[in-house]
């Protein structure tokens, strides 16, 4: 029996050092979430101000379609998976995977329909898995405070590839954040353009290098910039998740440890008790023998 309740209270001890391990972890990725979260609608309005210029240079009659707003036959589509560096996200990458597994199975037939890459080294980890094909040898990386200059080589990559015909469609795929609680995958198309969607302004634009040639610089830069929106908003889902994740394991640590501090009272109370019935047992012996 003592050897039992000693491996109780070893279980107690062990339990209550993961329950403070991840009380730490899930208030560090609150104050992610918070700083996270105010870094993205920061940058909502940023890019709110980037599409009213470019919808401003759209709407110019004496301007000719420009490659990247030509929609053209799909032959080969690209996939832009944004995903997690670290694990201990809950459903945070197993749904995204589950989602793209099914979109892949739905639209393609064979692995020469279509090329991907990733942002996150779990998502590259998962691909690499699966064998499909790889637009990259490495796993592009991003921090938590989310640069612009970690996603700029995969995004050039994909703009120049669509415009010297290699690809015919760039999907972006991710986690769209909601809320604390709620998340969603997200499949949204970026090449081609196909709207814009900008507050008219009553601004008049002077355009020293020419229209066409300002589109030739801002374009590509409008989707480099959409694209490094939405990995901000997928990093404050991957925070909100790996958040509520930390706060599940602490309540089901802390429900373990009231469950083992009550077996571990129950199973010294029947010690004690026992102790006392071979005490008293004992003692009416030695009286039954006087």
């Amino acid at each position: 029996m003592a050897n039992s309740l000693r491996a109780v209270q070893s279980r107690i001890n062990s339990t209550k050092s993961t329950a403070q391990i991840t009380k730490a972890m899930y208030m560090v990725s609150q104050s992610k979430v918070k700083k996270a979260e105010k870094t993205y609608k920061s940058y909502i309005d940023f890019m709110q101000r980037i599409a009213s210029m470019v919808k401003e240079l759209l709407e110019n009659d004496s301007i000719d379609i420009h490659p990247l707003l030509k929609p053209r036959e799909v032959k080969k589509t690209a996939y832009f998976i944004i995903t997690s560096d670290r694990g201990l996200a809950g459903s945070y990458n197993s749904g995204l995977f589950k989602a793209f597994d099914e979109k892949i199975k739905e639209c393609h037939k064979s692995n020469d329909e279509f090329t991907t890459a990733a942002v996150g080294k779990q998502g590259f980890a998962y691909l690499k898995r699966k064998n499909y094909p790889l637009e990259q040898k490495n796993p592009t990386f991003i921090r938590d405070d989310v640069m612009f200059v970690d996603i700029v080589p995969l995004a050039k990559k994909f703009i120049d590839d669509y415009l010297a015909g290699e690809i015919d469609k760039l999907v972006i795929v991710y986690n769209h954040y909601i809320n604390s609680l709620t998340q969603e995958v997200r499949f949204e198309e970026l090449l081609p353009i196909s709207k814009v969607e900008g507050i008219k302004t009553s601004i008049d634009y002077v355009y020293e290098t020419g229209i066409e040639k300002t589109l030739n610089i801002i374009l590509p830069m409008y989707v480099e910039d959409i694209i490094y929106g939405i990995i901000l908003d997928a990093k404050t889902a991957e925070h909100s998740a790996r958040m509520n994740s930390m706060k599940n394991a602490t309540d089901n640590a802390e429900e373990v440890i009231g469950k083992l501090e009550l077996l571990y009272n129950r199973a010294r109370q029947a010690v004690v008790t026992n102790e006392l019935i071979d005490i008293i047992g004992g003692a009416n012996a030695i009286g039954g023998d006087k």
